[in-house]
Formats: structure tokens, C-alpha cells, sequence
């Protein structure tokens, strides 16, 4: 199948910041103009070190991960309790809601809590947007070689892995990645690896797993994040640095409203910017997916720009632009370029 462009990305994906306030049974509203009920919620706080949280509706709302930690899945009753049409309920749990602290949330429609996909030799429970290109993807390992069905209908360009039951890291691979079997760890700074017990395959239904435990421990529960470019709404790729100020620009064919990018070739940290931290160019504030560090203010040599149909480097440094160096990207819109009668869309 092939994705068409989305006009309304707000029924997708949303950021929202807010302050917290320490209270109970808190209702945070999503600030699109399109009401969305949240499938996936990446939360961080931007103002303290603490933990970044990843809620689902597939493993349910107390069952939150951490990008950044190589631990076990949790349970906890006092963060997020609620996916609501417009948005999500949080409690008085400082990771969520301490007092006077701001937050940001990074939001996804999947499509509710899933129903079962038997694509793969493993049957799996699949909550996937065919719109969109996103879906979340909850199995139980058989320790041997396996299938799994994503739901896309198309392969995707990101899947992220969490052995939810194992004290290990996460695991990113796919097309934009590089081969079948390269990786990297999004809660890690290493540069690409590959294993052969790991991803094995990325197809229209299926991605191919081995026997590592990480990926398929015999009846333990993982968890995937999947995703596929969709024109005007999503883009995942790579690009080379050139160690300059004006930097390699990404075309991306969308305004973004969220970016975060990786060296590949060596060590680097996994830097997330968005449109509602940042509100202007050049976009400076930002998180690191794999440390629980507050948010902070790039210096000269890590800087974007978000531009009407990309994303551009504005610094030299080693995060972000390096000579010679390689990077991925997931990016993800505030608006298309051109919608998807032709017309070029008036990107703030």
C-alpha cells in the first residue's frame, strides 16, 4: 500500500507542555484544534533530571517504560491514569506532576488497545493507524527465530524494542536504520551495531526477530513502537555531516514539529527538539532521549532550524554535524508542504 498525505496532522500526533501543579485527577488538554485520544504519551519533565515515561493503551495506562533505563516495566497508579478524547489524566507523581515544574508530552493516535494480528509466526496484539503509520505492537518471545505482524502494510522505517519483563535496553532498527540486522540502543549512546539474533526482517506485515532475549526471550512480553514515512506527516532517514555553521539541510516535505536525530558512525546522544519548547528559529531547547537530564539551551554548535519543508543545521558540533559523520532522523509535522490536492500549505 501507499500512504497519502495527511492535511489535518493534528489528529495524529500533538505536543503539549504545561506547568504542574502537585493535585489529583488532572486533565491535560491536548492545544490542537483537532481533538486526539492518545495511544502512545512520551513524557519528561523539562525543568528537573527525571525520568522519561513512555504510556501506552496497548500495555495499559499504569504500565509505564523509560527511555533513557535499561529496567523492567512498572506499574505505577499515580502518574497517568486515563487516555481522554483530547488528551490524557495525570496524578500528583512528581515524574508527572510536581509542583511549579514544566513538562512536555510528545503524543500519538494509534488506534485504541489493539485487536490480534496472526501475520507472524508470533501472534501478536496490534493498535495500528494505517493512516498515519504507526502502531503498537505487543508480543510474548518464543526464544527461536520468529515473525512478528507490525499491521502497516507497508515496512517500516523505525521499530523500537522493549523487553518489557527483562532489565535491558531498547532497540532501534528498520530502513532508516541501515540493514536488517543493525541497531542502535535509544537508551545508549553507541554508535550502529548488527546481530544476527536480532531484527532479521522488515516486510508490509512483518518484522523478522532471532533468539536474543532483548528482542524474543521465551514467554517474556516485549513491546514495539512502529513507523512508516507518510507523505506530508512523518519522514525517517539519514544525512551526512559537513562540520560547518550552515549546515546540511533535510528536506523532510513538511514544516516539523518534532525532530530528534543521532550520530551514527560513534558515540552520540539521541536530541529531541519540538515546536511548542522552541516557538521560533533558530530552535535551541532540548532533551536527550537517553538521559534524564532537564532540558536545556543548545550552544552555537547544536541548532536547527525548522523550515517550511525541513529541517536545517545551524552549529558544527559533534551531536549534530560533524564532518563526514552520519546521522538518522525521525521527524514528524506541524504542516505539509503541500496538502494533498497539490497546493502548497501556508507553514507559519
Amino acid at each position: 500500500m501507499a500512504y497519502t498525505t495527511i492535511d489535518d496532522p493534528e489528529a495524529y500526533f500533538q505536543t503539549v507542555i504545561y506547568t504542574g501543579d502537585g493535585n489529583t485527577g488532572r486533565s491535560i488538554t491536548l492545544p490542537g484544534d483537532t481533538d486526539m485520544q492518545p495511544d502512545l504519551v512520551w513524557l519528561k519533565s523539562r525543568g528537573e533530571a527525571e525520568h522519561h515515561q513512555l504510556t501506552d493503551s496497548v500495555r495499559g495506562v499504569n504500565k509505564q517504560l523509560y527511555s533513557h533505563l535499561a529496567y523492567s516495566e512498572a506499574t505505577e497508579t499515580d502518574r497517568i491514569t486515563a487516555f481522554n478524547s483530547d488528551g490524557f489524566t495525570i496524578e500528583d507523581d512528581i515524574i508527572v506532576n510536581k509542583d511549579t515544574i514544566a513538562f512536555v508530552a510528545w503524543c500519538w493516535k494509534a488506534n485504541g488497545t489493539g485487536s490480534a494480528n496472526t501475520d507472524g509466526s508470533i501472534s501478536s496484539t496490534v493498535s495500528a493507524n494505517t493512516t498515519s503509520g504507526f502502531s503498537i505492537v505487543k508480543y510474548t518471545g518464543t526464544g527461536a527465530n520468529a515473525t512478528v505482524g507490525h499491521g502497516l502494510g507497508v515496512a517500516p522505517k523505525i521499530v523500537i524494542i522493549k523487553n518489557r519483563d527483562r532489565a535491558s535496553g531498547w532497540h532501534v532498527g528498520g530502513d532508516a536504520i541501515g540493514t536488517d540486522n543493525q541497531y542502535l540502543n535509544l537508551n545508549g549512546t553507541d554508535a550502529i551495531d548488527s546481530a544476527s539474533t536480532g531484527f532479521q526482517s522488515f516486510s508490509s506485515t512483518t518484522f523478522g526477530i532471532g533468539s536474543d532475549t532483548d528482542w524474543n526471550a521465551s514467554s517474556e512480553s516485549i513491546i514495539a513502537y512502529c513507523f512508516a514515512d507518510v507523505p506530508g506527516y512523518s519522514k525517517f532517514g539519514s544525512y551526512t555531516g559537513n562540520g560547518n555553521d550552515d549546515g546540511p539541510f533535510i528536506y523532510t516535505g513538511f514544516k516539523p514539529a518534532w525532530v530528534m536525530y543521532k550520530r551514527t558512525d560513534t558515540a552520540g546522544n539521541w536530541v529531541l527538539f519540538d515546536n511548542k519548547r522552541t516557538t521560533f528559529n533558530l530552535a535551541d531547547d532540548f532533551l536527550q532521549a537517553d538521559l534524564s537530564d532537564a532540558e536545556a539551551t543548545s550552544n552555537a554548535r547544536n541548532r536547527i532550524d525548522m523550515l517550511s519543508n525541513g529541517f536545517k543545521h545551524r552549529g558544527d558540533g559533534n551531536a549534530s554535524n560533524a564532518s563526514s559523520s552520519t546521522y538518522i532522523y525521525m521527524a514528524f509535522t506541524e504542516a505539509p508542504f503541500v496538502n494533498s490536492n497539490g497546493v502548497p500549505c501556508n507553514a507559519r
